[in-house]
């Protein structure tokens, strides 16, 4: 007597629906990132439903995923938010990167293979020949991503994205107001921290790292106009007076 699998559609939906969510948090991740979703403005669900050709469901189970990453901000009364940091909170995370993700490389480096190695020498050199700014962002994430994914440790490593999903909009615009002349120090940096790494000198990479990382924090600590101001309207009122 054939045997009914009485399971198997319930299972495929289930299937189904999380490939669905899943794609279209990747998707909102991106668009965010990119920078079309920009820091402060309102995620229209209906429209993210539209575009992405799903109901609001799977876009409502994404933006609590992307809540927990730190890239959106849910609030009962108004909805979904892209997260923005001030000044002083984005100079806060770069002080906190120079202590963690130094750690991660030091972890990563000695499990790395020379082939690892091979790779993030040609990032360092992709990016010295990119010619737009989102290049250049999409490999110096990949770059430094990759030279810790080797080290072994869940919790630091999605602390570490974390930080960089919530400063994302604020490095490109950094980056853009550099512009090329100046980027050559931070090509210079990255050069300088792969032949730590292939030399396996530990310290000296965890060191070149923290350095480079300063380096970024004390230049943002000039270019204030590029973040919201976090005072009241009314705090500005009592100035003006």
């Amino acid at each position: 007597m054939e045997t009914i699998d009485r399971t198997a559609p319930a299972e495929t939906s289930t299937h189904e629906t999380s490939l669905t969510t899943d794609r279209v948090t990747e998707g909102i991740r991106a668009l965010i990132l990119a920078g079309e979703l920009p820091p402060g403005s309102r995620i229209g669900q209906e429209e993210l439903a539209a575009r992405f050709s799903v109901s609001r469901i799977p876009v409502r189970v994404a933006l609590g995923r992307l809540e927990s990453d730190g890239l959106v901000v849910l609030k009962p009364s108004s909805g979904a938010w892209v997260a923005r940091v001030d000044l002083a909170e984005c100079l806060e995370i770069y002080m906190i990167r120079e202590r963690l993700e130094p750690l991660a490389l030091a972890q990563s480096i000695p499990n790395m293979t020379d082939e690892h190695i091979d790779l993030l020498e040609r990032l360092v050199e992709d990016m010295a020949a990119s010619t737009d700014t989102e290049t250049f962002l999409k490999l110096d994430r990949m770059f430094h991503l990759a030279s810790y994914a080797d080290a072994g440790m869940k919790q630091l490593l999605a602390m570490i994205e974390r930080f960089w999903n919530t400063t994302q909009h604020y490095r490109r615009a950094f980056t853009s107001l550099l512009g090329r002349e100046r980027n050559w120090i931070i090509h210079a940096e990255h050069r300088l921290m792969v032949d730590a790494i292939r030399q396996r000198d530990t310290e000296g990479a965890a060191h070149l790292l923290t350095e480079h990382i300063r380096r970024t924090r004390c230049e943002l600590a000039q270019c204030a106009d590029m973040f919201p101001n976090p005072e009241s309207p009314r705090k500005r009122r009592r100035k003006s007076v």
